[in-house]
């Protein structure tokens, strides 16, 4: 088990005994705190940088046991090593498949690499864990349980100055590390996709495994966009046939981060519906629109798995995966800026006035745009303005970079070649950056983009090149960047998180959006929200007062929760009945200001009655079940016991 220890002052130990001996490191004087934490953990069960290499080895029968234990998934892994050393042949490399311990099992070596001293101990059953082989990529990889690159002097030890090695551990649908696949070459002969190879292989040979320990059971593919349903980068969550999850890939995991996807997990605990509903409609298109438990858009499509919904028989189960495509991307045209852009929602504040002018006017001139603003302010909308204004007849394409897999980013937005890993279809994949070609490119949340991936989007915005992994040729394209971040970037450099010259290239024109409870026209934001909800809803004037005094630091995303909430507690009645400060009341309880609300306690006795009566009619209505009204009305449970005991 990872250890994080509270300080790193073995590793800084480690980093002043190398420049001692005229070593040089890193431009930035010190390595990446992973790599720091890891020389730390190696002194501290008593590793000498200065001594020989000296990895146990283990053989025979014991080897014949780890070999035939893990036979499922090193059938698969070897399969990726056969790929992978085809895509890297020429760079002096090794290829290595390890067990959860670090065993070796398998390997894939060029002859002139095998030469080396320095790979001495690099024989099938060889002991590779860091706490015997110091900092390595299969060994940092296992003990930190995330896909790492160890890079010459970055080794422990420092007779592996001259290697460079990147591994990345393999999982099981349960998220239980199960092997370690590792790529190593020398140092001067490394390869810029090598990382990403090794993590899109990995990806697969989980992919695989699922598929076989799941086999017969339901199987979904998820992704915030239709089109990387196919690819490496979507979720795969497997479910039995009462709707109880059993178990899900990495990129799964990642999407419904903030949820409990342990297995024995309802369905609908996850996505707020029953799953034979969604098989019902997975019955009639092949993919489906759902909602997570946090309010985040994903489509599904089903993989495998016999599956009966709602009397609809039997539902038509996809294609597998890793053969389904993506849309092509749109042609380049030249743009046409239309007169006259009026913005698709509310923007009688000043501030928002302002800022429409000023991306309307920065996409005429093909320059980034960098977006700012809190969460829910509607920086995506207005990024759609620009994309409109900018009379760009590609597509608009959004990724929320929070929302990727670290170790897939590379691949989603760059896209992969034919045979990047076994699986791949025969004509690759374009990537994010080729479908927005001709068109407008939003990457939200731009602060959560991995440090290597931030330098590569740094190259594609000197030269507008897109070089997929795996591929040898660059393609050109034709893209408006915009970018937001909720956070302050400037902070993020200062931490060492966000590159200064990828924010210099971003920040060409800044935007910021003001807060919703800072904004002018809130009431009739207020209306508007109302409106694409409930044409015929009213809202009285108290109502408006009341939700102007709320903090709302979810802005849009939470006012059209709460608006949404009141909309069903509602009494019965004519369709313009307005909502008045009654609907708003639970809603609202406890005030999101922290304080009372400014009315009469008799005025507060009666609410109080009125909600207490629509809580106690939805639990009638849920068959009296606590946890579903609470869902159903969007308050907490707490609550819901609060006003039942009334």
């Amino acid at each position: 088990m990872h250890r994080t220890l509270p300080h790193r002052d073995s590793g800084l130990a480690h980093a002043q005994a190398i420049r001692a001996r005229g070593v040089a490191l890193p431009p930035d004087g010190l390595p990446a705190p992973l790599i720091l934490d890891s020389w730390a953990r190696c002194m501290d069960v008593g590793l000498l940088p200065t001594s020989a290499v000296s990895i146990p080895v283990i053989e025979g029968a014991e080897l014949h046991h780890r070999q035939q234990r893990a036979e499922v998934v090193r059938r698969l892994a070897k399969a990726e090593l056969e790929t992978l050393s085809r895509q890297i042949a020429g760079s002096n490399f090794l290829l290595a498949f390890a067990d959860n311990e670090g065993v070796i099992l398998d390997l894939y070596a060029d002859n002139r690499f095998s030469m080396s001293s320095a790979d001495a101990g690099i024989v099938a059953g060889s002991v590779w864990a860091e706490n015997v082989a110091g900092t390595n990529g299969l060994g940092t990889a296992l003990a930190t349980g995330s896909a790492v690159a160890v890079t010459g002097l970055e080794h422990f030890f420092l007779k592996l100055g001259d290697v460079s090695c990147t591994a990345a551990p393999v999982r099981d649908f349960t998220g239980q590390i199960v092997g370690v696949l590792d790529a190593s070459s020398y140092y001067e002969s490394r390869q810029r996709h090598t990382q990403a190879l090794v993590q899109m292989a990995a990806t697969h040979i989980e992919n695989g495994l699922l598929m076989h320990q799941l086999h017969g059971q339901l199987v979904l593919a998820l992704h915030p966009r239709p089109e990387f349903l196919g690819t490496l980068s979507a979720g795969m969550v497997a479910f039995d046939a009462e709707g109880s999850l059993m178990g899900a890939n990495g990129p799964g995991r990642h999407l419904l981060a903030g949820l409990n996807v342990m297995p024995g997990t309802r369905f609908d605990e996850l996505f707020g519906e029953p799953l034979d509903h969604v098989l019902a409609r997975l019955h009639r298109a092949a993919d489906v629109k759902l909602l997570d438990a946090l309010g985040s858009s994903l489509i599904a499509r089903l993989v495998s798995g016999p599956v009966t919904g709602s009397g609809q028989g039997s539902a038509r189960p996809a294609q597998r995966a890793s053969r389904l495509g993506t849309s092509p991307a749109a042609p380049r045209q030249s743009p046409r800026a239309p007169s006259g852009i009026e913005p698709a929602f509310v923007a009688d504040d000043p501030a928002v006035a302002e800022a429409c002018k000023l991306v309307c006017a920065a996409v005429r001139l093909r320059a980034p745009i960098l977006l700012h603003g809190e969460t829910g302010t509607g920086k995506e909308l207005l990024a759609r303005l620009a994309h409109q204004a900018s009379g760009r007849r590609g597509d608009f394409v959004a990724v929320n970079c929070a929302a990727l897999s670290g170790d897939l980013f590379e691949a989603e937005l760059f896209g992969y070649a034919s045979g990047a890993f076994t699986g791949a279809r025969r004509e690759g994949h374009a990537g994010l950056i080729v479908a927005a070609d001709g068109g407008t490119l939003l990457l939200d949340e731009i602060r959560d983009l991995p440090l290597p991936m931030q330098a590569a989007l740094l190259r594609f915005l000197d030269d507008q090149a897109v070089r997929p992994v795996g591929g040898q040729v660059s393609r050109t394209v034709d893209v408006q960047l915009l970018a937001a971040s909720h956070v302050d970037l400037e902070s993020a450099v200062q931490a060492g998180s966000f590159r200064e010259d990828l924010l210099y290239r971003l920040n060409t024109v800044r935007v910021a959006l003001p807060p919703l409870r800072l904004r002018q026209d809130l009431p009739r934001a207020v209306r508007w929200v109302l409106r694409t909800l409930d044409p015929a809803a009213r809202i009285s004037d108290d109502a408006l007062a009341l939700l102007g005094r709320q903090p709302w630091p979810g802005n849009f995303r939470q006012l059209r929760s709460v608006l949404t909430r009141a909309l069903l507690l509602r009494p019965p009645g004519p369709q313009d009945l307005p909502l008045g400060v009654a609907e708003f009341e639970v809603v609202l309880t406890p005030p999101t200001t922290g304080e009372a609300h400014t009315l009469s306690s008799a005025g507060q006795s009666a609410l109080k009655l009125g909600a207490a009566e629509r809580v106690r009619a939805a639990f009638r209505e849920q068959g009296q079940s606590v946890t579903r009204t609470a869902r159903a009305l969007g308050i907490s449970r707490t609550t819901v016991y609060r006003h039942l005991r009334g």
